[in-house]
């Protein structure tokens, strides 16, 4: 029942109202299967949801179960996964699809402290997926629910500084609906208010439910909060890459390793300069290769540098090994590559 006097109703039962009334209701992803609500939350990372929708689509049609992605080769994942980036969350992805099987009889864990077991899976991804399909009462504290939090509590200081994040977590945590079972309606609602209210730049703060006792709205604070992040150049670097083509125009690619940009994709032959591409490509692959003209470079922008690719052409004959294969670009393109490795190929 609502209060009569001034006193704003609880947070919690605000905002549940509000998502129940207002939030979003038709996204694919939205059930009570963990499978397909884990799924979502690993995409979702980093990744907006406009642009995560026709990939989660295509995915869940090539593997619409949890033992359907343990079962795919990681190469067919991560041919799914091409284009979102972060490519750990691909192979972690399979790792933990694996795990549920093997370790879990095929189930999901139903707590957010055992799904945190699980590759790739933090504290806020558990608490997502516990609250959305077994109603555990646990906090999520995504980029959204931060700005949230932020502004409605007036909270100073970048949210990545552990000092502010263990404040916002012990805030979230304090938040929570005493009802288990409107922890998914109250889930939700943290997400939807961050995303389609509480924006980054102009927040509708006359449609909000926790307008009332928002700090940064009462102060005409919501464009300080919460505190950007201490800005920094961004770094430059740059590579060689070679386009190695055998006498029938197969482009030679090779794996690159888990660890870095785009771990376990396959990708071009990289060199530190075309002066050091005859000798690497003899040492590496076998292969005497000869050089030909470099063509335009392509410039690739990650969050945390600048990368400058200078292809450069070049032809070779024989089979090569040290774990590099030719393939028709045909085959090439329906390989996980990253994007602009598929760029490069398709000009």
């Amino acid at each position: 029942m609502a209060r009569t006097d001034h006193t704003p109703d609880p947070f919690a039962i605000r905002l549940t109202r509000w998502q129940r009334a207002h939030g979003r209701h038709d996204l694919p992803w939205q059930s009570t299967d963990p499978y397909r609500v884990w799924l979502s939350e690993i995409m979702l990372q980093q990744t907006q949801v406009a642009t995560v929708i026709p990939y989660y689509q295509r995915f869940t049609e090539s593997f619409p179960t949890v033992a359907d992605l343990a079962a795919a080769p990681l190469d067919a994942v991560l041919s799914h996964w091409a284009g979102l980036g972060y490519y750990s969350r691909a192979r972690n992805l399979h790792a933990a699809a694996k795990m549920v099987m093997d370790r879990f009889n095929g189930q999901f864990p139903s707590n957010a402290e055992m799904l945190t077991e699980l590759p790739g899976i933090g504290r806020s991804t558990a608490a997502a997926i516990a609250g959305f399909c077994f109603a555990e009462r646990t906090p999520i504290l995504d980029g959204n629910v931060k700005r949230v939090l932020a502004r409605w509590a007036g909270i100073d200081g970048y949210p990545g500084e552990k000092a502010v994040e263990k404040r916002l977590w012990e805030l979230a945590e304090a938040l929570l609906p005493a009802a288990a079972a409107d922890m998914p309606a109250y889930t939700q609602g943290m997400m939807d208010l961050g995303a389609t209210l509480c924006t980054p730049r102009k927040p509708q703060c006359e449609a909000c439910p926790l307008r009332q006792d928002c700090r940064a709205h009462i102060e005409g604070r919501q464009g300080e909060l919460p505190t950007p992040k201490p800005k920094k150049a961004i770094p430059e670097r740059s590579t060689v890459m070679l386009m190695i083509r055998s006498a029938s125009d197969d482009i030679l690619l090779e794996r690159r390793p888990e660890s870095g940009i785009w771990g376990g994709l396959w990708s071009l032959p990289e060199v530190d300069s075309i002066d050091d591409a005859v000798g690497a490509c003899r040492k590496r692959y076998g292969l005497d290769i000869q050089l030909g003209e470099p063509q335009p470079t392509l410039v690739h922008t990650f969050t945390h540098f600048r990368l400058t690719i200078l292809p450069v052409s070049a032809t070779a004959t024989g089979a090569p090994n040290g774990g590099a294969t030719w393939y028709t670009t045909k085959q090439a393109l329906s390989l996980g590559i990253p994007t602009p490795i598929r760029t490069l190929l398709l000009r």
